[in-house]
């Protein structure tokens, strides 16, 4: 199991500093990623979701998942090896589950809203 979260040393504000232009640019990134990466999500908790990736994406997925953690302190991203196929986990605080909210809906409209 890898993490993947801002190093300890890092002073990174409890919210994203993603310049504002560049976010449509990620959320882009993240309806790509979800699309032709994901195989299927699971809310396990108010405060997480695992995705199933396809075999070959773990590498795009902790590039992503780094790059965004270095904007958003509050996610944490975690990879799994399971016999299903390679797990990105990502994970919350109570005080973040709307945005978590809103990146399940991502995903679901990336799966077809079905294929969970």
């Amino acid at each position: 199991m890898t993490m993947i979260t801002p190093s300890s040393g890092d002073r990174v504000p409890d919210a994203c500093t993603l310049p504002t232009a560049e976010r449509p640019v990620r959320v882009a990134e993240f309806d790509r990623f979800f699309a032709e990466s994901v195989q299927r999500a699971d809310r396990l908790a108010r405060t997480r979701l695992d995705l199933l990736l396809a075999a070959d994406a773990e590498p795009a997925g902790r590039d992503l998942a780094a790059r965004e953690s270095a904007c958003c302190s509050f996610f944490a991203f975690t990879f799994d090896a399971t016999a299903a196929g390679p797990v990105m986990r990502i994970e919350v605080p109570d005080t973040q589950v709307e945005v978590l909210d809103a990146l399940a809906m991502r995903v679901d409209a990336a799966l077809g809203g079905d294929r969970r």
